[in-house]
């Protein structure tokens, strides 16, 4: 998800995408630590797609004050 798409979406959008995103990094670690992992760049690109959401949550924060 791009920065842009992160930005459309609402707070409530932001939190569910976010537990998504720890719950898929979860998943990740287990099937990398049983060698059931086909594409060993998906925890790279998970943790920066959270770290964009964290992003756009903290910026709304700063916004409102």
């Amino acid at each position: 998800m791009s920065i842009s798409e992160t930005r459309a979406l609402t707070d409530e959008q932001l939190h569910e995408e976010l537990a998504k995103s720890y719950q898929d990094m979860m998943n990740l670690r287990f099937r990398a630590a049983t060698n059931q992992l086909p594409n060993t760049n998906l925890p790279r690109l998970l943790r920066r797609s959270i770290a964009r959401l964290k992003t756009v949550m903290r910026e709304r924060q700063l916004v409102e004050g």
